[in-house]
């Protein structure tokens, strides 16, 4: 299945209206929302993958509709998923967004060492 362009242009929508400078990319099989030259949003099928800090990520796991990112069948620390049930109103999509963008602003990558 092909990543949900409709929830793509909702996410896309928004980050204009907040006036972000983002970049489109096209990763893990959907689209990803690159800002600061980092992931933070993404959609994943009709779900919206999300990176949070890593200050957050044991409290927001534990919300209704959440659930690690499991990717090539290892979890991805600091990244989750956000099932469409989440989705349905464009107040919980923002919420969702914010963490993305506070991510953007504070959180760090870690970038694998070169040989």
């Amino acid at each position: 299945m092909a990543y949900n362009e409709e929830l793509s242009l909702r996410v896309n929508k928004r980050l204009i209206e907040l006036n972000c400078s983002f970049i489109e990319k096209k990763m893990f099989g959907g689209n990803a929302f690159m800002i600061n030259d980092k992931m933070c949003v993404g959609i994943m099928k009709a779900e919206v993958m999300l990176r949070v800090l890593d200050s957050e990520y044991e409290v927001l796991i534990e919300s209704n509709h959440v659930h690690p990112m499991n990717f090539t069948g290892k979890t991805m620390k600091g990244f989750l998923l956000i099932e469409a049930e989440g989705l349905k109103k464009e107040t919980d999509l923002n919420k969702w967004i914010d963490y993305g963008l506070e991510f953007s602003k504070f959180g760090i990558v870690k970038s694998k060492k070169k040989k």
